[in-house]
């Protein structure tokens, strides 16, 4: 039985604009691996994919560290296991074929991410929101 695929949906908004509209991008760029296309346009698709990534990922993090999230620790090893799976994925696709590049990335997007928004985000979410209706900030 295959795995049905989850996409992109406002289920998974956190409510936070500037977070919810990196996750569509990546929802939107993982889209992207299927259709026409030729080995270098999925590489060069893949590495932006791999570098919005880390960078949503890093702002995340400066994020939560901002309002000093308790869990902050445990969250950034759950990114580090992404970052992990990317790198591997990056290793991998040059003996891949595009359908399976692809496949692959709906995988890590619309498996693991889609997860990591519902369970590890959406944990962080009342303390920056909170943080930002607290007395004396912006």
């Amino acid at each position: 039985m295959t795995q049905a695929r989850a996409n992109w949906s406002p289920a998974i908004e956190t409510g936070l604009p500037a977070i919810d509209a990196q996750h569509k991008a990546l929802f939107d760029m993982a889209a992207s691996f299927r259709g026409e296309g030729d080995q270098i346009r999925v590489m060069k698709t893949l590495s932006m994919l791999s570098e919005y990534a880390n960078t949503h990922l890093r702002d995340e993090e400066a994020m939560l560290a901002a309002i000093a999230y308790p869990k902050l620790a445990e969250h950034r090893l759950l990114h580090q296991q992404f970052r992990r799976m990317l790198r591997d994925l990056l290793d991998a696709s040059r003996k891949l074929t595009l359908d399976e590049i692809a496949d692959r990335i709906e995988d890590l997007i619309n498996g693991w991410f889609y997860q990591h928004i519902l369970t590890a985000d959406a944990e962080y979410v009342d303390a920056v929101k909170a943080s930002r209706t607290a007395p004396g900030t912006a």
